[in-house]
């Protein structure tokens, strides 16, 4: 469960990125060289994604023009409380590019910022001892501060490295997260659990649990019994006669079929339906009798292979 973010916790976050400005603000003026948080623009490719796929809620996303983050708040703003908002908000997410270290400033695109340094308190990586040991050096506070020979090139590389630190560390977290959480999970095979898609491929849906933030995969070959089609624009599955639609950020219902603590896997049966369209819903397939092929069929009568045991890889 997410926790919930009290007034008390924004205002902490305001003074924080404030902190992390004046910082880098404090830095420049005193021709200190340091170490940004920089957030770079969505490549075109994404956007383009993402404008495809605002059109099939009917909403648009201008075309040329330098790209703002005040369009994206728009967008959010504009779904908040509606049906789609957490759709959006997940495609919105992973149209973003990823945050990194660098020497070189070129803005933080998610915060708006033209200048922002990791510095608040406590320190928790290296950079926010680069930026600590410069305002010592700047302030002239005394001894520990950033050596000047310190130059643009060494930090550059100091940048990358602490990125490409972070990134493990942060894969690290997640393959730790998932081992433990299937290991709790393990004696729960055959349970039922509420959850939401938080991805979706060709190969099949993931899902995330509701009640511990577990992650699992719905093999495509096991949703309903008809083909369904992966479409990008809309990050759904949809079927090819039915018109039954999986969509990302869809609640749903699953069984547990299998747990693997030492890979952090679990895989997943779905037990509810999707959603239909007005055009389609009256072409509903019939459900496959039982017992087909060594088959047995789940809840809403989809037809699931409890016995397969090939192993998805998580969705990254």
């Amino acid at each position: 469960m997410t926790p919930e973010r009290l007034d008390s916790h924004r205002l902490i976050e305001e003074f924080m990125i404030l902190a992390n400005v004046a910082a880098a603000e404090t830095l420049e003026r005193g021709h200190v060289p340091l170490i940004y948080r920089v957030h770079d623009e969505p490549d075109i490719e994404r956007v383009n994604a993402l404008r495809e796929f605002l059109k099939t809620l009917d909403i648009s996303l201008p075309k040329g023009g330098a790209l703002r983050a005040e369009q994206f708040n728009h967008i959010l703003q504009r779904v908040k409380g509606h049906e789609a908002e957490k759709l959006v908000n997940e495609v919105v997410l992973r149209t973003q590019a990823q945050a990194e270290y660098a020497a070189e400033n070129y803005g933080h695109f998610g915060l708006n910022l033209r200048r922002y340094a990791h510095f608040t308190s406590p320190i928790r990586r290296y950079a926010d001892l680069i930026v600590h040991r410069g305002l010592i050096r700047t302030g002239k506070l005394g001894d520990g501060g950033l050596p000047e020979t310190e130059d643009l090139r060494s930090l550059a590389e100091i940048s990358a490295a602490i990125s490409a630190t972070e990134r493990r560390a942060m894969k690290a977290e997640r393959e730790t997260f998932d081992r433990l959480l299937a290991h709790f999970l393990a004696d729960r095979v055959g349970a039922t659990f509420e959850g939401h898609i938080s991805g979706v491929t060709r190969a099949g849906l993931f899902v995330k649990l509701d009640d511990t933030g577990a992650d699992g995969f719905i093999p495509a070959r096991t949703i309903g019994n008809e083909y369904f089609r992966y479409e990008e624009s809309r990050h759904a599955m949809i079927g090819s006669h039915s018109g039954e639609t999986h969509r990302l950020g869809d609640p749903v219902t699953v069984k547990l079929v299998e747990a693997a603590p030492v890979a952090g896997a679990l895989r997943f049966e779905l037990l509810s339906e999707g959603r239909y369209d007005g055009r389609k819903a009256a072409a509903r397939p019939p459900r496959r009798p039982e017992g087909r092929r060594g088959k047995r069929r789940g809840k809403n009568g989809k037809n699931k292979n409890a016995k397969n045991k090939n192993r998805e890889k998580r969705h990254r």
